[in-house]
């Protein structure tokens, strides 16, 4: 069985700001490679800045007006709930200057692992959404993988850990040697096919976007299904039917029912009633009956 596919990096990760800005720098483009813990993007930090500047005065003052209550609440100057509420202050001025911390130090963008950018969705001087990516980065340390659609009747044959041969367009040298890695739980709605994923091992010249070939050798169905000729089966009806087994030491014969399926060249594939090496009466049927004597002849097997 072959399917044509596409290799991907396994892991394919968007990198974007928490925090809505002004984007004031993309340091790589699409194509370029990019060490762990590089800066790949960064905003303009002068907002979040400020706010970690007012975040932090708001702190300080809550903090120097707890003191001064607390000494206060202990000499019985003040109630108990005037201190309670300089206690809540002061732990919200901390919550709003660990807010606006986590704005300034997310606001650059650092890459996690090394890797090349595959795709730039942000320029400088882009006012850029929380949460919306700025590159798409493939990262290397998880290798590269090949992705192709299978339809269902195939799929279901398949399982993890087979193998598998690539042949990559353009990549020199014989089939690269492959496993099944995952086999997608859901068909795609439109075609019906299933992706499946085979894991690559490390080979230089493989790129994400590459297009090849995967082969496999599929497994045969072991079902206890047997082909025999059509002219067999009567009395068909609703997927099942039945045909004449005849008993090797009486020589008569009997009705066995059996489950059809598929039908090819004279030749149909049922399950059930019947097993290897019996005998059945593939002609002249019509005019047998259950416990009808007959003489048996062999025909040349298909």
């Amino acid at each position: 069985m072959e399917a044509a596919g596409t290799v991907r990096h396994r892991r394919e990760t968007p990198l974007g700001f928490t925090t809505a800005g002004k984007v004031s720098s993309v340091r790589y483009d699409v194509g370029d490679y990019v060490k762990r813990g590089a800066l790949v993007a960064a905003l303009d930090t002068t907002n979040v800045t400020a706010d970690l500047n007012v975040a932090r005065a708001e702190q300080d003052r809550a903090d120097a007006e707890f003191s001064r209550l607390t000494q206060l609440y202990k000499d019985g100057w003040i109630t108990k709930g005037r201190y309670e509420a300089a206690d809540a202050t002061r732990k919200s001025a901390a919550a709003r200057v660990a807010q606006a911390g986590f704005a300034t130090g997310t606001s650059r963008i650092y890459a996690p692992s090394s890797g090349v950018v595959l795709s730039r969705f942000a320029q400088p001087g882009q006012v850029i959404a929380a949460g919306s990516p700025a590159i798409l980065m493939g990262q290397d340390n998880e290798g590269f993988v090949f992705r192709a659609p299978v339809v269902n009747a195939d799929a279901a044959k398949l399982r993890p850990g087979m193998a598998a041969q690539i042949s990559i367009d353009g990549l020199d040298g014989p089939p690269i040697e492959a496993v099944i890695g995952e086999i997608e739980g859901r068909a795609d709605a439109a075609t019906g096919a299933f992706l499946i994923q085979f894991r690559l091992p490390a080979k230089a010249g493989v790129r994400s976007g590459q297009i090849g070939k995967a082969v496999m050798k599929l497994p045969a169905i072991d079902d206890g299904s047997l082909q025999i000729p059509a002219s067999a089966l009567f009395a068909v009806r609703a997927g099942e039917g039945l045909v004449y087994v005849v008993d090797p030491k009486r020589n008569v014969v009997e009705t066995r029912n059996v489950v059809i399926g598929t039908l090819t060249d004279g030749f149909v594939m049922v399950k059930g009633g019947i097993k290897p090496g019996e005998m059945i009466v593939v002609s002249g049927g019509e005019k047998l009956s259950r416990g009808a004597k007959v003489r048996p002849v062999r025909t040349a097997e298909p």
